[in-house]
């Protein structure tokens, strides 16, 4: 007999610091299409880490934009369940374990370079054939008692992760097979900031791991991020989830998503008279799942979705945009 696959699990991660407007209601669509259609277990997490920028009252917004447009998930900050809680703001615990394992394999070490020591360095002249990488690496090198010093001290201290050489590389279910060389490209990263917040490219990859996370659908602005949160996760010897980056959604000026483009915000639209489904039929045809704009409810989407279809089928963007107009 064949084994069985286990069920995906897969989530949708959004920041309360904004109102849910149409492009990040496309990518929850799209992950929990992909959940759905699979029958596996989705997972809402809200990823307000920055106590400055975040809002509990944007987050109760988005549970409600996100409900209102059909969509439901089997764990969340709502509804509880066995992996959480569902808010990174209170999940730090997991996060200064994941430090602590960090520390002792040497991988982490304090930075006291502010960001005008570092933007002095990247104006600086340097050969063409041997550009140093964004971080020189001007804090690695001190002693492990220097280190544990600065630690205990006042001064103003970030962490950063010790990139190894080499290339990463992984099979992305959109993008294709990509390849990065971290430490050229990046360098050593920070994962602990010098504020006291835990960094994003840290907690994404403890609450994946921590909440089973096999699967990530996310918008391709964080494509490049991907090879920093493999070797962390390598590193601290966590299970390394599938992704799939799916394009951003753009106005039809062909630029990026923004306010110039008028009232994109779910609450906003769905204020001005649109029902949900079309919305959803507007998000799926844009996303390349329906040929042409057209009332649907997402539950309706399931049973024909395909990651696949997300590269084809491509609206024109003009008709695209007159249709919502």
């Amino acid at each position: 007999m064949a084994e069985l696959s286990p069920p995906i699990v897969g989530r949708y991660a959004p920041s309360p610091t904004g109102q849910l407007h149409l492009g990040n209601a496309r990518t929850a669509l799209l992950a929990w299409l992909q959940v759905r259609q699979a029958g596996g277990r989705f997972i809402l997490r809200m990823e307000d880490l920055d106590p400055a920028r975040s809002s509990p009252t944007v987050a109760k917004a988005i549970i409600e934009d996100l409900r209102w447009l059909g969509l439901d998930w089997d764990e969340g900050p709502d509804v509880g369940g066995p992996h959480g809680p569902y808010c990174q703001s209170e999940r730090r615990a997991f996060y200064t374990e994941a430090l602590e394992k960090l520390w002792q394999q040497e991988l982490i070490y304090p930075c006291t370079c502010s960001r005008k020591d570092l933007a002095s360095v990247a104006h600086a002249p340097h050969g063409a054939a041997d550009d140093p990488p964004p971080y020189p690496g001007h804090c690695r090198h001190r002693r492990r008692s220097e280190q544990e010093a600065l630690c205990q001290s006042d001064h103003r201290w970030s962490l950063r992760f010790h990139v190894p050489a080499g290339i990463v590389a992984w099979q992305d279910a959109l993008a294709g097979t990509i390849i990065q060389d971290v430490a050229r490209t990046v360098g050593d990263f920070i994962v602990y900031r010098a504020d006291h917040v835990i960094a994003y490219q840290l907690a994404v990859v403890v609450d994946d791991a921590a909440m089973g996370i096999t699967d990530v659908l996310r918008g391709d602005d964080l494509l490049s991020s991907t090879a920093r949160q493999i070797q962390l996760g390598q590193a601290l010897g966590l299970p390394i989830p599938r992704y799939a980056h799916v394009p951003l959604l753009y106005g039809p000026d062909g630029a990026r998503l923004a306010k110039r483009h008028g009232a994109t915000a779910i609450a906003a639209l769905r204020d001005r008279g649109w029902r949900a489904a079309e919305i959803t039929g507007w998000l799926a045809a844009s996303a390349g799942l329906l040929p042409d704009v057209a009332p649907i409810n997402a539950r309706d989407l399931v049973a024909t979705f395909a990651l696949s279809d997300i590269a084809k089928h491509r609206v024109d963007p003009v008709a695209l945009w007159s249709f919502l107009a």
